[in-house]
């Protein structure tokens, strides 16, 4: 049993520690990133990432109780909610106009653009002059 105590102990630690690294990678990518749209990808995955493998941890801890059950809808809820609030952010800075560096609205909204070429000017030519 001693063994397996520390199998348990072991394999949740090192989930715990991940998790805490995926957190705080995450929250030094949102401190280090250049703009918005790197940043808000950087704590996403980071976030969900970090919460699987933190509650992961807590439930090996647990045992199999009714606090694991409570940990395992917590993280349900969390890996439902924490895309889906990354999305809304994401979505609400887009409508408002806040574009990628390089987007161009027209590409982001999906409208098709005409792309309007030039009138070719056509020169009248002048008679040419009959060599006699």
């Amino acid at each position: 049993m001693i063994a397996l105590d520390w199998i348990v102990g072991i394999t949740s630690w090192a989930s715990i520690i991940a998790g805490s690294a995926f957190m705080v990678i995450g929250a030094i990518g949102t401190l280090r990133f250049p703009d918005f749209w790197s940043r808000v990808h950087a704590v996403s995955v980071t976030d969900s990432a970090g919460m699987l493998l933190l509650t992961l941890g807590m439930c090996i801890q647990g045992g199999f109780t009714l606090i694991t059950v409570k940990l395992v809808l917590i993280g349900i809820f969390l890996f439902i909610t924490g895309p889906t609030a990354t999305h809304a952010v994401a979505n609400a800075a887009l409508v408002s106009g806040f574009l990628p560096r390089g987007a161009d609205r027209t590409i982001v909204s999906g409208e098709k653009k005409e792309i309007i070429k030039p009138k070719a000017t056509s020169r009248k030519r002048k008679p040419s002059k009959a060599k006699k």
